[in-house]
C-alpha cells in the first residue's frame, strides 16, 4: 500500500491593490496529504490534475466579494480554480471510469476529487484527434469557445461583404482565434499586439494590418485603415476609445474583455462614449460561458479537428509546476506571455 502523497495546492491568500504579487497574493503550500488509495469517494472521482489554463479573468475573482459579480470571487485562504484537464485515477461514479481524462472548473492541486454534481458539470474528453491535452484548455476549451461563440452569436448575424473588423490583444488566446474566424469570414482584418514578436505571430494568423500598440498610434491606424464595422475588444481603455473614433454607421462592439484596468486603481475614462449614440453603435457585453450551452455541440464537433489538421493555429506559453502559478498570473496581467498560458501541473 502507497503511503500517503502531498497535495500541492495554490492558495488565494490576499485581494491584490494592483499587480498581484507572486508568494503574497497567491501561495503555494504543500501541508495537505492524501491517501490515493483509500481516501473516500462517496459517489465521485479521484483524478490527477494535468494541465490547468491561467486567463486573465482570475485578476477579477480576486476582487473583494461582490454579489453582482456573476464569475463569483475567490474565496481567501481557499486554492484557486479555473479550466483544467485532469486523469481520472479512481472512480465511484457511472459516469467516468480510471483513465478517462476530463475536462472542466479544477482547484489548483495536483489531486483533485470531485463529488456530486461537480462531477456532472466534468466533460470526458476523448480526443480522437490525439492533440496535445494543453488544447483543452486553450484554443479547444474556454478561450476558443469564447471566441467561437461570440463570433457565431453576435458577428455573424450582421456581417456584410467589405466589412472591417479590428482586434484587440489579437496575439492571446482568443484573440487569436477571433483573428482567424474573422479571416475566414471574408473581413479585413485589422489587428493589435503588445510587442514585434507577437505582431509577426498575429500576421502569420492572416491578419492584413497588424502593429504594436506600444509603438504605434491606435487612432492613427485605425484612421488609414478603417472605419471599422466589427470590434473586438480585449482590452478596453484607450483602445475602445480610438475603436469609437473611427466606428462605422451600425458598427458592432464586441466586449470580451478589458485588460488594460484589471489592475488599475482608477479606470480610463473613455471621452467619446457619445459615438455610441450618433454612430448608433451597439454593444455586445458577454461572457463565453452564457453562450456555452447554445454552440459547445458545434464546437467540440469541429474545432479539434481544425486544430490537428493545422487549419486552426494557435500558439502555448507553458509553464511547469503548480508553484510557479503566481507568476504565470502576472505574466499574463502583465502581457510577458508569448502564448495561451498553461501551467503543466503532472504528466499523462
Amino acid at each position: 500500500m502507497a503511503p500517503p502523497v502531498k497535495n500541492g495546492t495554490v492558495i488565494f491568500k490576499e485581494i491584490p491593490s494592483g499587480y498581484p504579487v507572486p508568494g503574497q497574493t497567491v501561495v503555494y503550500d504543500q501541508s495537505e496529504t492524501l491517501d490515493l488509495d483509500n481516501v473516500p469517494l462517496e459517489g465521485g472521482i479521484l483524478t490527477k490534475v494535468l494541465v490547468l489554463s491561467i486567463d486573465p479573468y482570475l485578476r477579477h475573482k480576486m476582487q473583494a466579494k461582490n454579489p453582482l459579480n456573476p464569475l463569483g470571487n475567490f474565496e481567501l485562504n481557499q486554492p484557486l480554480e479555473n479550466f483544467g484537464v485532469g486523469v481520472v485515477l479512481r472512480s465511484d461514479n457511472p459516469k467516468t471510469k480510471a483513465g478517462d481524462h476530463v475536462y472542466g472548473m479544477f482547484p489548483f492541486k495536483q489531486y483533485a476529487i470531485f463529488k456530486g454534481d461537480a462531477v456532472k458539470e466534468l466533460r470526458v474528453i476523448e480526443n480522437k484527434e490525439g492533440i496535445p491535452w494543453s488544447a483543452y484548455v486553450g484554443v479547444c476549451g474556454m478561450p476558443g469557445q469564447t471566441a467561437h461563440h461570440g463570433w457565431t452569436e453576435f458577428a455573424k448575424p450582421v456581417l456584410k461583404k467589405g466589412d472591417v473588423a479590428f482586434v484587440t490583444a489579437a496575439s492571446g488566446a482568443v484573440g487569436a482565434v477571433v483573428v482567424q474566424l474573422a479571416k475566414l469570414s471574408g473581413l479585413k482584418v485589422i489587428a493589435s499586439a503588445g510587442s514585434d514578436a507577437k505582431v509577426e505571430f498575429v500576421r502569420s494568423l492572416g491578419a492584413d494590418v497588424v502593429f504594436n500598440y506600444k509603438t504605434t498610434s491606435t487612432m492613427e491606424v485605425l484612421k488609414r485603415e478603417g472605419p471599422i464595422n466589427i470590434y473586438w475588444d480585449n482590452v478596453g481603455g484607450e483602445s475602445l476609445e480610438a475603436a469609437l473614433e473611427y466606428a462605422a454607421h451600425n458598427a458592432h462592439f464586441l466586449i470580451c474583455g478589458m485588460i488594460s484596468t484589471y489592475n488599475t486603481k482608477e479606470p480610463y475614462n473613455v471621452k467619446n462614449l457619445q459615438n455610441l449614440l450618433w454612430r448608433e453603435i451597439t454593444f455586445h457585453g458577454f461572457l463565453g460561458a452564457s453562450l456555452m450551452a447554445k454552440y459547445d455541440k458545434e464546437f467540440y464537433g469541429t474545432f479539434p479537428a481544425l486544430v490537428a489538421s493545422g487549419k486552426l493555429q494557435h500558439r502555448e506559453h507553458r509553464v511547469q509546476g503548480l508553484e510557479n502559478v503566481g507568476q504565470a498570473i502576472l505574466d499574463v496581467l502583465s502581457g510577458s506571455n508569448t502564448g495561451k498560458m498553461v501551467v503543466t501541473v503532472s504528466e499523462d
